[in-house]
């Protein structure tokens, strides 16, 4: 008997197993889908813990090293000796001003080691702005020697740092704005498909008048009448909210749908011949049928949100500098200047490419896992 054949659960096993063994068992059976769980995982985990995993403040600059190549982690370095001995390091540098452009040049010196540990003392902070500590997961030994994994910014600012403070912003919005989407799109469209008539009338006319607004004219409009005078909490709050009134439109038709597909199902003509109030039919009878769609369009709503204040905040009328997120970093990356000299200002784009097809590949993996059908 193979090893894949004797990995496959019991019949038995299948039988006693409980409906969350079972949508376990499907959704391990999507490797591509598991392993974007992995990933996911580790990109929230990083933005949970930003402060702690970055090397840096997102603040913090040094004019002496402005516009600075990546120095990669090295395992090996050659002594006086010629001895090859092991020691996580990166190559320091030498600079000298262009005479022509009279821009900083630096070249790599290899005969300047600065020494990397883990769990490294360096700049103080407060994790999640309650717990005092200076300890950083990775950085110089030496607090004050120059350490740039992905090379720094126009100001002399740490990228990797930056982005890593980014993506707790950018990801939270994913799930802040998909949470109050999720509530009103369940909660209006499950009314208006439920109850029907005026009611019905009354909600659909509101979605379609939102889903007509052309959206980059009222992001405009909306950074316009933003006052400049606002904390950048306060900004961030506003922007969630309102890409989460924006983007409930969709599902509340597709639960509307649903919903008057089921309302004369016998099932419930039986709950409600027995009393049942109408709220508990639709939050115990109606929508339980459905979770496994209801999945599929949150996993895909939160990268459709993260693509929203990414771009909205590249073209200037999102979130606004100091907040740090990806659209606000990749900001940076809008000259020829940065894309011929500086590629390594485009990293905040390569993670929102790949937190959106993880989290892609995740629904897809989720959908197809909770399906009653399946």
């Amino acid at each position: 008997m193979s090893d894949t054949a004797t990995r496959q659960p019991e019949p038995a096993a299948i039988g006693l197993a409980t409906q969350r063994q079972l949508v376990w068992m499907k959704f391990t059976e999507h490797k591509l889908a598991l392993i974007s769980l992995y990933v996911i995982g580790l990109i929230y985990l990083v933005g949970a813990f930003c402060e702690f995993v970055a090397p840096r403040s997102p603040d913090y600059y040094n004019s002496a090293y402005t516009m600075l190549a990546p120095q990669p982690l090295k395992l090996f370095y050659t002594d006086d000796a010629g001895n090859t001995q092991f020691g996580l390091h990166v190559t320091g540098f030498s600079s000298q001003r262009d005479p022509a452009t009279l821009r900083r040049v630096f070249t790599a010196d290899e005969s300047v080691r600065i020494p990397v540990g883990f769990f490294v003392e360096g700049e103080a902070y407060r994790l999640w702005g309650l717990i005092p500590m200076n300890r950083h997961l990775i950085g110089p030994v030496n607090p004050e020697d120059p350490f740039y994994l992905m090379g720094s910014d126009r100001l002399g600012r740490d990228v990797l740092s930056r982005t890593v403070y980014g993506t707790r912003v950018s990801t939270s919005i994913g799930l802040i704005g998909v949470a109050i989407s999720l509530v009103l799109g369940v909660i209006l469209g499950g009314i208006s498909g439920y109850f029907g008539g005026a009611i019905d009338n009354i909600i659909q006319r509101v979605i379609e008048f939102i889903m007509s607004v052309p959206t980059i004219p009222l992001w405009m409009g909306l950074a316009a009448a933003i006052p400049v005078t606002w904390s950048p909490v306060l900004v961030y709050l506003i922007i969630t909210i309102i890409i989460s009134l924006i983007g409930w439109t969709s599902l509340a038709r597709e639960v509307r749908g649903r919903f008057m597909s089921w309302r004369n199902e016998p099932f419930v003509v039986a709950a409600r011949l027995d009393g049942t109030s109408q709220m508990t039919i639709i939050g115990r009878h109606l929508v339980p049928g459905f979770v496994s769609h209801i999945i599929a369009s949150v996993t895909l709503a939160i990268p459709a949100m993260i693509i929203a204040e990414t771009s909205l905040s590249f073209l200037g009328i999102g979130l606004r500098p100091p907040v740090v997120s990806w659209g606000v970093l990749l900001q940076e990356a809008q000259n020829i200047r940065s894309l011929a000299e500086a590629p390594w200002l485009l990293l905040p784009g390569f993670l929102v490419i790949i937190t959106v097809l993880c989290l892609n590949f995740l629904g897809d993996g989720l959908r197809d896992a909770a399906d009653p059908y399946s």
